[in-house]
């Protein structure tokens, strides 16, 4: 997704961090270069629009439930390590009885 005009934040890298930026989780520096392209780029503002009006929908609608806190624990720790290039384990994260994938066999 892109206007096709050029920015100093490319809209692929807009793109790939919208979560961080709607859950005020970056730092100041770089939602200042989010809001400077959004007020550029129509196409990620619409995006960014859009992703925002979900999260309102999903908050209202299931903003009272619970997450169990191993839960939590286990998909950050499955969030590091996509973000560190390692290989994830296959599985049902909320299956807390299972173990790390077993290698197929063949």
């Amino acid at each position: 997704m892109s206007c096709g005009e050029p920015h100093e934040t490319e809209c692929s890298e807009v793109l790939d961090h919208l979560y961080e930026f709607l859950d005020h989780e970056m730092p100041d520096s770089d939602c200042t270069k989010f809001e400077t392209h959004f007020g550029e780029c129509n196409p990620c503002l619409e995006k960014y629009g859009l992703e925002q009006a979900v999260k309102k929908l999903v908050k209202r609608c299931c903003g009272s439930d619970d997450v169990p806190s191993d839960l939590r624990s286990k998909v950050m720790g499955r969030i590091e390590l996509i973000r560190s290039g390692q290989a994830v384990p296959e599985g049902d994260i909320t299956d807390v009885t299972a173990g790390p994938a077993s290698p197929a066999t063949g």
